[in-house]
């Protein structure tokens, strides 16, 4: 049971945070410097998705409560950021939730951009804060929350991989390709803020959902 706990939050998060979908910009952005410099980048980036992570993880219920904001509230409104994530990856379209083209242009004269725009807000962005501090306010246990962390971890260690073959992988798979895995992954996570939109309203207007 717990596997398959981790299988499901793992295919939701890896879909948000869409590695793939973020080697070209790395690519691009990363172009005239050194392979030593594009492995350090490639480092940071995925250590600073897991600490963005892991204190959405740890702090997401104490800034919901410092702003008075309900669970359920808080899974519609992320639901609907991770939905028009899911409409932009399946059209293939810049997301403009997940960066702009201004903090492109600007981040390519910046001495690092592996913490802005590649950690934050390309790949640990609102749609992935968000889905975790949903999916630790529904599940409050430290075994879900240890599970949530191995996750988490994994997904990092995806970016990982992701960024340091980021040639490889995008000679191998192709324009074509990447934007196929990019459109699944848009699928996936439009069926996750279905979910999470329509498990807020259910709790907001019970007896709504319960008649339909």
């Amino acid at each position: 049971m717990l596997l398959d706990e981790y299988i499901k939050m793992l295919a939701g998060l890896l879909s948000i945070v869409d590695p793939i979908g973020a080697i070209p910009l790395f690519i691009s952005l990363t172009d005239h410097r050194s392979s030593g410099e594009r492995r350090r980048i490639a480092w940071i980036c995925a250590l600073s998705v897991g600490i963005v992570l892991f204190v959405a993880l740890a702090g997401g219920k104490s800034m919901l409560n410092l702003f008075g904001i309900g669970i359920p509230a808080f899974q519609i409104a992320g639901g609907i950021v991770i939905f028009l994530m899911g409409i932009s990856m399946i059209k293939v379209s810049n997301d403009r939730s997940r960066n702009t083209q201004a903090e492109r242009t600007e981040s390519v004269d910046k001495d690092s951009i592996a913490i802005v725009p590649l950690a934050i807000p390309l790949l640990s962005g609102p749609g992935a804060m968000s889905s975790i501090i949903v999916a630790h306010n529904l599940h409050r246990s430290w075994n879900y929350d240890l599970l949530a962390g191995c996750v988490i971890t994994t997904v990092a260690f995806s970016v990982l991989l992701c960024l340091l073959m980021a040639e490889r992988i995008a000679n191998l798979l192709g324009k074509t390709g990447m934007n196929l895995i990019t459109r699944v992954f848009g699928l996936i996570i439009l069926s996750l803020a279905v979910e999470l939109i329509t498990k807020g309203l259910g709790e907001i207007f019970p007896i709504l959902i319960r008649e339909v």
